[in-house]
């Protein structure tokens, strides 16, 4: 099938992704989340998001980054007009940010295109990760067409500008349709320190390593991500925030 394309939310759903399902695939691969993401231009975007990668996140260069992730971002810019694109994204925060960014592009560099949103059918923490072929097939099965993708790509500049009121705003217009936006508009107010609270994942944290009575990185990531899947933080993301809280105590 010509012109149809999936933008996946990561590798993983890359390498189970379907033989069955047509089409071109492209990776959003970036952890947009986490760090700094206030830009002028995309230019200075992708400069100051190779910079952080490269010193956070070990042994990957700069070069790893436009090599892996903005070859990838680039690909979505230069899709052909009037393409039908896939977006696979969950509900959690990390996936939504990527989903808002991956929006926005389409909405400045492609014309009217035909734009679907892939949601896994059940919704676990696990995400498509926990489905197996006949299930993402499925789920594929049942994409809804995005009609909203000015509102949507509105919330990347947003939260690029950490735009809370106006954030919330938008997330209630789209609520109707998009329930799911709303939620993790809402986690990611919560995770901003405040004077009564670190924010809601190194407070859930700290809670976890005093209701388990260790400092273990493993079991208390694993307790993470069942309290707190509405985040989708990988290892990286958590391992950040806990050595925070091991290095200030």
């Amino acid at each position: 099938m010509k012109n149809v394309y999936h933008i996946l939310n990561g590798d993983s759903l890359k390498e189970s992704f379907p033989n069955e399902i047509d089409g071109e695939i492209i990776v959003a691969r970036e952890c947009l989340v986490d760090g700094d993401v206030s830009s002028d231009t995309l230019e200075d975007l992708f400069k100051k998001r190779a910079t952080f990668i490269s010193k956070v996140y070990g042994d990957y260069s700069i070069e790893d980054y436009y090599a892996d992730s903005v070859s990838e971002f680039e690909k979505i810019q230069n899709l052909p007009n009037k393409a039908e694109i896939n977006l696979w994204f969950e509900d959690d925060l990390f996936c939504q940010v990527n989903f808002w960014f991956t929006v926005k592009l389409i909405v400045n560099y492609l014309k009217p295109n035909k734009v679907f949103l892939i949601r896994p059918v059940i919704h676990t923490q696990y995400g498509f990760g926990g489905l197996n072929e006949l299930e993402l097939i499925n789920a594929y099965k049942q994409k809804a067409q995005i009609n909203e993708l000015d509102g949507i790509a509105s919330l990347w500049n947003l939260y690029q500008n950490n735009d809370i009121e106006e954030m919330v705003e938008v997330a209630k217009k789209l609520g109707l349709k998009y329930p799911f936006i709303q939620n993790a508009v809402e986690a990611h107010i919560d995770r901003i320190p405040n004077e009564n609270s670190p924010g809601r994942p190194t407070a859930t944290l700290l809670d976890i390593m005093n209701v388990l009575g260790t400092d273990s990185f493993g079991a208390v990531f694993k307790e993470f991500n069942k309290r707190e899947s509405i985040y989708g933080f990988g290892d990286l993301q958590v391992k950040r925030l806990f050595d925070e809280i091991k290095n200030n105590s």
